[in-house]
């Protein structure tokens, strides 16, 4: 942290700070980027006793709001160079710091190129440079016949490395076969790196002919549990046989846990990690044709996700990250099995956990610890991010997880429409505060239009929809709803839309 004004020291507080086993009272002085020191008192004598020590060192009190190590999030498809027009790293950084992100880990594939050799690296990590708002590492690409580029990817820094075992959405990026997996593994046994695997393997389940590809149950039983639960039993025969650090990616189906807990059990170096729409979305909310939803491997049942939580709430499952991967509109166009296989979540992130994970008991130091302490561990980050202790790098969200927010979104989706927990202010590395206010500037930047919010309707449906065009213009539900949605919810929602132009 670099001065602030003319002073080259601050202190913030906060009522509720986070630390690993704690939520306390807390003073943290910042200088240089890191915390220098922290003090478990916030009253008068702090600020006097500080004020001698640090000539002219500035206080910024949050009170009762949460003050929590920075979000990192390991699984964040940046699209650039190649792609920009997707998701680009001054767009995609402003999101993170908009939801409280701090770092970020870029994925090895869908910019072109791929980073999968140390040249490539090089293109991307230039056309990062002067366009981030936060910090960025990156994951390097496991393809066929590029194991003897890994080792120079290594010594430049990436956190670890990535492959697919089944065929993924990038033809630059393929997947990769046992042997191929087999070479890396063997190249890279003398370092301390990690390979992740999105881990679905075999073919998809092919679909009738009569199925409805508008409708989300067919995309789902192509996609079936068989495939995540073949991939990580080859992943953790590989964790044990190697004695290597494996990581699965973005685990969806719940049939796996039981294998994963007993890998780990017998020793295996495994971690896994589950993302916020998994936790949060269920295959038996999403409309006919919202594509919106479409990823992979796929959200599953609402039972599936019940018993995600179950693990998260174990230890079986170590880490949430948002697998944020945008794409332009239209390639979201069409139907459940043509269009694009991506969520973009970024910045919505700990509002969407949180808001679940408040229902079901889990603290404020175990929201830290999914979000933030165990993915610097497994990016190998753990020696400056992820936990507030003097030394480390001073990335922290100042939230606050009583107040909601109305999302807004484009088009009609399920989702959570009161969300929990308003991200304030964070600070950045040049010094600078997010405030409330820059937020909502970063926020109007990325996939929000203004004239749209989400009302909560009956039964707990909770649907996006339009409030009103300016003017005195009123909006047809019927023709943006359509077919999505059961016309007695149409008439509900235009209802309370109607009296809220009467008031």
């Amino acid at each position: 942290m670099r001065s602030q004004g003319n002073s080259q020291v601050c202190a913030f507080v906060s009522q509720r700070t986070v630390f690993a086993n704690s939520v306390r009272p807390a003073t943290l002085v910042v200088s240089n980027e890191k915390i220098r020191e922290i003090l478990y008192d916030v009253g008068e004598d702090v600020v006097r006793r500080l004020s001698e020590k640090y000539l002219g060192i500035q206080f910024y009190d949050y009170g009762s709001l949460v003050l929590m190590p920075g979000i990192i999030d390991s699984h964040v498809h940046v699209n650039e160079p190649g792609r920009t027009e997707w998701e680009g790293f001054h767009t995609a950084t402003q999101a993170a710091a908009a939801g409280g992100v701090t770092t970020i880990v870029d994925m090895p594939l869908n910019s072109i190129p791929p980073t999968t050799t140390l040249d490539n690296l090089k293109v991307k990590a230039r056309e990062a440079y002067s366009k981030v708002f936060i910090d960025v590492a990156f994951w390097g690409g496991v393809i066929p016949g590029n194991q003897h580029n890994l080792r120079a990817l290594v010594d430049a820094g990436v956190v670890g490395f990535k492959c697919f075992l089944c065929q993924g959405g990038d033809d630059q990026f393929p997947h990769v076969s046992v042997d191929d997996v087999e070479k890396a593994l063997k190249e890279l046994l003398p370092t301390k790196t990690v390979l992740a695997f999105h881990a679905e393997y075999g073919q998809n389940e092919k679909t009738n002919p009569t199925d409805d590809p508008n409708v989300y149950d067919t995309f789902l039983h192509s996609r079936p549990d068989r495939l995540e639960l073949d991939a990580i039993k080859l992943v953790c025969d590989w964790c044990t046989k190697y004695n290597f650090r494996c990581h699965i990616v973005h685990l969806s189906s719940a049939e796996c846990l039981a294998l994963i807990k007993d890998a780990k059990a017998r020793g295996a170096s495994l971690t896994v990690e589950t993302c916020h729409h998994y936790l949060v979305l269920s295959a038996e909310e999403i409309p006919k044709g919202a594509t919106e939803f479409k990823c992979c491997p796929p959200i599953r049942s609402k039972s599936n996700r019940e018993q995600l939580w179950q693990g998260i709430k174990s230890g079986t499952l170590d880490m949430i990250v948002s697998d944020h991967s945008p794409c332009v509109p239209e390639m979201k166009a069409g139907n459940f099995l043509t269009a694009w296989a991506g969520i973009s979540e970024l910045q919505f992130g700990l509002s969407l956990t949180w808001t679940a994970a408040r229902m079901r008991d889990v603290s404020f130091s175990d929201i830290s610890k999914l979000l933030s302490t165990n993915v610097a561990k497994m990016c190998g980050l753990e020696d400056r991010k992820g936990n507030l202790s003097e030394g480390m790098d001073a990335d922290f969200v100042i939230w606050n997880p009583e107040e909601t927010i109305k999302m807004k979104f484009y088009i009609i989706i399920l989702a959570v429409s009161f969300l929990a927990g308003v991200i304030l202010a964070y600070p950045q590395k040049d010094g600078q505060i997010f405030s409330n206010e820059a937020i909502r500037q970063a926020q109007n930047t990325y996939l929000i239009p203004k004239d749209a919010t989400i009302q909560k309707v009956q039964e707990g449906i909770e649907l996006a929809a339009y409030e009103s065009i300016p003017g005195d213009q009123r909006i047809n539900l019927f023709e943006i709803l359509g077919e999505h949605v059961p016309p007695e919810v149409v008439n509900n929602l235009q209802t309370q839309i109607d009296q809220i132009g009467r008031n």
